[in-house]
């Protein structure tokens, strides 16, 4: 069963998250919280899987929780707001995703088994705009091998079952990431991902 934690100010909006998810035979909904402050007590208590969280609340708001909580939770940025600024803030942070309140519950539900597994999620608009919005850049040159721990971060394998995929040591596949960090300038796996994706060295997700 996977624990979910949902943040927002608006008890509408937590009431209807936890209606879709509840549905779900394999999530439950752990505990809420009303603002960032609130989740960053309450996050610890309750040990989620995945904290579903908003970006703009009174009272502390999601982005300064999610640079608090990113170390130990999963969390998934989930707003109204798309534009390029507020995703590359919350990347930033920690998120291992973002996603828009227009989201259905199939493809919540999905969003959320593929972040407790580590998988990056990103709602398709949003990957659009950031591809449309980002000046063109060369693309770094990324060897064979860096490009298929890569893909295997991106369906979110850990580095001990990349190894194991590719018959390597945990610690030889720690030191393709950092070359992939290096190269594509960013300090986490989720950024390395997004970035990957959006330059076109890696596939998305699921396709």
């Amino acid at each position: 069963m996977l624990g979910v934690m949902i943040v927002d100010d608006h008890p509408i909006v937590r009431e209807g998250l936890y209606g879709m998810l509840t549905i779900e035979p394999d999530i439950e909904v752990v505990g809420e919280a009303g603002s960032g402050d609130e989740a960053v007590v309450v996050a610890p208590r309750l040990r989620p899987d995945v904290i579903l969280m908003d970006l703009r609340m009174p009272g502390g708001d999601g982005l300064s929780a999610i640079r608090r909580l990113a170390a130990d939770f999963r969390i998934i940025v989930l707003t109204t707001y798309e534009d390029d600024a507020d995703v590359q803030r919350a990347v930033a942070a920690g998120a291992i995703g973002y996603l828009l309140k227009d989201v259905s519950r199939a493809e919540l539900a999905a969003a959320v088994r593929s972040a407790a597994q580590g998988r990056t999620v990103l709602a398709p608009s949003v990957a659009a705009r950031l591809a449309e919005q980002r000046p063109p850049a060369p693309a770094p040159t990324l060897s064979a091998r860096e490009r298929e721990v890569l893909e295997l971060v991106a369906a979110g394998l850990t580095n001990v079952e990349i190894g194991r995929r590719l018959f390597i040591g945990a610690a030889t596949v720690k030191t393709h990431l950092l070359r992939v960090f290096a190269k594509l300038e960013v300090s986490d796996r989720t950024s390395a991902v997004l970035a990957a994706i959006e330059l076109g060295l890696v596939r998305r997700p699921g396709r």
